[in-house]
C-alpha cells in the first residue's frame, strides 16, 4: 500500500475525557486507501523535547466527510502539544503504516474485538469495515471507571457492545477475562487491542478455547518504516519490527507464554 507523507488540516478537536483529545483531520484531496488496525506517524511543532515522530493508530474514516480521526491520550510532552491543536491547524503525517488486522474470512463470521484504554482506538474502524464486508462484530471494552470509556455512541450504532469496569460503575465489575460473555458465546475469532497484560489473558483465553487471535502491539515506533529499531519484538520467527511486520501479530507468532 502507497505511504504518504501529507499536511492535513484539523477540521474538528474534541475533547472526549481529561486525558483524551479527539483530532478530525481532512485534506482537500480524497483521503488516501487505509486498512484498520493501520497507524500515522506524526510531526509534533513546537515541542523541543519532541525529536521523534509520533505513532497514533487510525481510529476511523469517515470517507462521506473526508476525515480520518485521531483517538490521542495526553502522555508526554508531545501529546499535550497535539492535544493543543484548534480547528484549522495543519498536521504533518506519514501514512498508512504498518499491516493491520485482517480481512473479513467469511460471510456472517462472528468476531470479537477487545479493547481496554486508547487501545479501543482502531477497533471502532475495524469494526465498521467488518459490519460493512459480511461480519458480525461484536465490542468487548475494559476501563478503570464508566468515566473511562470512551466513544460509546459510535460502538454501539456499529454492534452489540459489552463492558467491565473494575470499580463496576458501569457493565460488569472486574477485567475483560471474566467477563461472563465470554463463558456463554463462541466467536470464530478475537481482535484484541490495549494495555499488554490484557492481551496476554485475552491470547491465554484464545488459546485455551482454541479460538484464533490477533493483537495490535503498541511499542514505540518512532519512524514506522523498519529503520530506527525501537520497536523491536521477539517472535518465533526472530527479531522483527513491529511498524513494518506488525502492529497487528497473530498470537502464534509471538513468544508470549500462553
Amino acid at each position: 500500500m502507497k505511504k504518504y507523507v501529507k499536511d492535513l488540516t484539523v477540521a474538528e478537536v474534541e475533547y472526549p475525557h481529561d486525558l483524551y483529545v479527539l483530532l478530525k483531520l481532512t485534506d482537500s484531496e480524497p483521503l488516501p486507501e487505509t486498512f484498520p488496525g493501520q497507524f500515522v506517524e506524526i510531526k509534533v511543532e513546537g515541542s523541543p523535547q519532541t525529536f521523534l515522530r509520533r505513532p497514533i493508530s487510525i481510529n476511523y474514516v469517515d470517507r462521506e466527510k473526508n476525515q480520518l480521526w485521531l483517538l490521542i491520550k495526553k502522555v508526554g510532552e508531545g501529546t499535550h502539544k497535539l492535544a493543543e491543536l484548534k480547528a484549522g491547524c495543519k498536521l504533518n503525517l506519514v501514512f498508512p503504516l504498518g499491516n493491520g488486522f485482517s480481512p473479513v474470512q467469511k460471510q456472517g463470521e462472528r468476531v470479537l474485538l477487545v479493547g481496554g484504554g486508547v487501545g479501543v482506538a482502531p477497533l471502532l474502524d475495524y469494526g465498521k469495515y467488518l459490519k460493512e464486508n459480511g461480519a458480525a462484530p461484536c465490542f468487548l471494552l475494559g476501563a478503570r471507571s464508566k468515566s473511562d470509556l470512551l466513544e460509546m455512541e459510535q460502538f454501539c450504532a456499529l454492534a452489540p457492545v459489552f463492558v467491565t469496569t473494575e470499580d463496576g460503575s458501569e457493565g460488569e465489575k472486574g477485567f475483560v477475562t471474566q467477563h461472563t460473555l465470554l463463558n456463554h458465546e463462541k466467536f470464530d475469532r478475537i481482535s484484541v487491542c490495549g494495555p499488554k497484560p490484557m492481551m496476554v489473558s485475552v491470547a491465554k483465553y484464545a488459546k485455551a478455547t482454541s479460538t484464533p487471535c490477533e493483537v495490535s502491539l503498541e511499542n514505540m515506533m518512532a519512524c514506522g518504516l523498519g529503520a530506527c529499531l525501537c520497536c523491536v519484538e521477539k517472535t518465533v520467527k526472530g527479531n522483527v519490527c513491529v511498524c513494518k511486520e506488525g502492529p497487528v501479530f497473530d498470537i502464534n507468532d509471538l513468544t508470549w507464554n500462553l
